[in-house]
């Protein structure tokens, strides 16, 4: 085996254990602002995939780009969608607002729909 090749499984061996380990020792608290992040990751890959499928170095090259876009395009739309769905966990039942958190005072944040105090 090359040496590049030894180098190149280990980075990838090491990429999926720190994976594994963050996602995995993540409290719950945390999981909205790591989806986000997991988001803007899907973006950049995005970007790279649409340079690919656009770059006109053979058929197989746009291919690959134009799969790796629809890939990263749904990894978005997912992620987007889960994001919305755990953010809808922390909502009141019967709040239509949004949430108002007064800075002056230690008051818990509520909602526009609901009567000052």
């Amino acid at each position: 085996m090359n040496p590049t090749t030894v180098v190149q499984l280990f980075v990838l061996l090491l990429a999926g254990f720190v994976g594994y380990q963050s996602i995995f020792r993540v409290p719950p608290l945390l999981h909205t602002p790591l989806m986000a992040a997991t988001n803007a990751l899907s973006g950049i890959s995005l970007v790279a995939s649409l340079v690919l499928a656009g770059s006109h170095r053979g058929t197989l090259a746009t291919a690959l780009g134009t799969i790796a876009v629809a890939c990263a395009s749904a990894n978005i739309v997912g992620g987007f969608l889960i994001t919305d769905r755990m953010l809808a966990m922390f909502k009141r039942a019967g709040s239509t607002g949004t949430s108002v958190r007064n800075p002056g005072t230690a008051e818990p944040a509520r909602t526009t729909a609901e009567p000052a105090r």
